[in-house]
């Protein structure tokens, strides 16, 4: 295959490692096909397919839910798959781009992966359980104004004290243009302190539970936002009904009673969340802030 494009080497590969004629690379986080790069139309056809290292077999370990469906090749879960499709499917002029990711979850080969195609740092408020370039507090970051051209932020907020503080800072060190790409575990309709302490599973305690409502707090922090979700997740919303959880702690029928279907854009159809694992629906919803 070393005369074939790059684009179509990778994504022959892994046909010719099951007919014997390829060994499998064991480095992916070097693959020459950039980042975001969309899926070809052999990884397209599945059965699963890794948005972040491009892996392709016949489904994903554990159960369908964002905080498994894992990557047996690069380890990310469902919600990481769906940050970075919300990431790469949205942001236009990538390459080169001034990142900074909080608290991630994957490790040093998904960071060399990360800085091959960005100027990618990873942060943590004390370094204690994640790996990071640099440690930030998202109440007080330590960087220059205008200084990002991407936040990505995924289940930090709900950690943080100060949230109007947090999002006025963020708002702060992203260039106009630029975006934050923000996850919560949102399980209710409104936002609420926890009634009893919370911690997860990194031991960091819980002081808030947003909800819907955490669009007003980011818009009046200055951001234009939309909510990104799947066709599946947009349909529940806006069917008016009553949603059934399948006991996981995600409260649907909050979630649907207090949906505001004008704040949602679809970023994935039925194929591609069945492809990247974004099932059940309800379980997938980032936050898209654009500083104008």
């Amino acid at each position: 295959m070393a005369s074939l494009p790059d684009t179509v080497r990778d994504a022959l590969r892994p046909i010719a490692r099951r007919l014997g004629l390829a060994a499998p690379s064991g480095q992916w986080w070097r693959a020459r096909t950039p980042h975001g790069t969309p899926p070809s139309t052999i990884e397209i056809a599945g059965p699963v397919w890794c948005n972040i290292c491009r892996w392709r077999g016949p489904a994903f370990d554990g159960d369908p839910h964002c905080e498994s469906a894992v990557c047996p090749q690069c380890g990310s879960i469902a919600r990481d798959r769906f940050l970075h499709w919300c990431f790469t499917s949205r942001t236009p002029d990538r390459q080169g781009a001034r990142i900074v990711e909080t608290s991630p979850r994957l490790g040093r080969q998904y960071r060399d992966l990360m800085k091959r195609w960005y100027a990618h740092r990873t942060s943590d408020f004390d370094l204690s359980m994640h790996a990071g370039d640099i440690q930030l507090d998202l109440q007080a970051i330590d960087l220059p104004d205008a200084s990002l051209d991407v936040v990505l932020t995924a289940h930090v907020l709900e950690h943080v004290p100060d949230t109007r503080r947090a999002l006025g800072e963020l708002h702060r060190v992203v260039r106009p243009g630029g975006r934050v790409y923000l996850q919560i575990p949102l399980v209710y309709g409104t936002t609420m302190v926890p009634t009893t302490p919370e911690f997860h599973a990194d031991n960091t305690p819980v002081f808030f539970n947003f909800g819907w409502d955490l669009t007003d707090m980011l818009r009046e922090a200055g951001f234009t936002t939309t909510v990104l979700v799947t066709d599946a997740y947009r349909r529940l919303l806006t069917s008016g009904e009553p949603g059934v959880s399948n006991g996981d702690g995600f409260n649907v029928d909050q979630l649907v009673a207090a949906a505001r279907p004008g704040d949602l854009t679809v970023v994935a159809d039925d194929a591609q969340s069945r492809l990247m694992g974004f099932e059940p629906p309800y379980h997938f919803s980032t936050w898209e802030c654009l500083r104008n």
